[in-house]
């Protein structure tokens, strides 16, 4: 698959897309998102389905309805492969079919994993869409799946920072700093019971990003260069809680819809 560039109408937003991963978020000729090969993570976004937070400490054991499920940390979606629906100037539509219980190849196996394989009682059908427009670039999830499905979903795009830990993030609620998150360590910070969440900066374009059907964040770094700002369904670091409690899990309405709205601005 090649890689797929989307232009806003007036020209000054650029998108880069590399096999449904958003690797590029080009604004006035900024770079919004962290680059692969730069300190911090491999990767640019990925998405956290149908699991959110590690599954060691359960033996990599999902209880479901339909049984149990062998699932790695923040799900097998990130194994599966996206195909290219359909692409135009400013929009490009991405998807990933599973067949319950098909085994998929854990690609942590064996150097960061135990479980060779996975799999998930359920049929899922997992869309991924980029719209940009001159204000912002929406992406948004749709996942068909069997009525009464358990799943998390978490959407983990990184953005790329000044490297000096002068960037604050801001909600309703709370602001925390760059140095704060760094602290946290792998489990996260959590930022509950929000739909916005702004990266405030000194130089360059703040962002703000806006979600539906999340209602939560998690942010994540162990670099001043980068930060994750992770829209999610369900914190799943909560103190006195069981791994993968049955209250962190949603339930598939056969067909749910979820939003991401990244908008940079002065």
């Amino acid at each position: 698959m090649k890689r797929i560039i989307l232009t806003s109408p007036d020209k000054y937003s650029i998108v880069k897309i590399d096999k449904g991963e958003l690797v590029s978020f080009l604004k006035n000729e900024e770079e919004l998102i962290h680059q692969k090969g730069q300190p911090g993570w491999r990767n640019s976004d990925t998405e956290m389905f149908p699991v959110i937070g590690p599954t060691d400490e359960n033996d990599y054991m999902v209880s479901t309805p339909k049984g149990n499920a062998i699932q790695d940390q923040h799900g097998l979606l990130r194994e599966l492969t996206y195909s290219l629906m359909e692409s135009g100037e400013n929009c490009a539509v991405f998807q990933k079919v599973y067949t319950a219980n098909t085994i998929i190849k854990n690609s942590k196996f064996p150097e960061k994993s135990s479980k060779e394989k996975l799999f998930w009682p359920y049929d899922f059908t997992f869309k991924k869409s980029y719209k940009l427009s001159d204000e912002s670039l929406k992406i948004t999830f749709e996942i068909e799946a069997e009525k009464g499905m358990p799943f998390m979903l978490g959407y983990h795009p990184a953005f790329k920072l000044s490297g000096d830990k002068t960037e604050i993030c801001k909600s309703k609620t709370q602001e925390v700093g760059i140095q704060k998150i760094m602290d946290g360590g792998s489990t996260a910070y959590p930022v509950l019971n929000a739909q916005e969440i702004i990266l405030l900066k000194n130089t360059g374009f703040n962002i703000s990003i806006k979600t539906k059907g999340f209602n939560n964040f998690m942010l994540w770094t162990e670099v001043p260069n980068m930060l994750c700002i992770e829209p999610i369904t369900a914190y799943p670091y909560t103190e006195g809680e069981p791994p993968l409690s049955e209250k962190l899990f949603s339930v598939s309405n056969e067909k749910d819809l979820f939003e991401v709205v990244i908008l940079p601005y002065i």
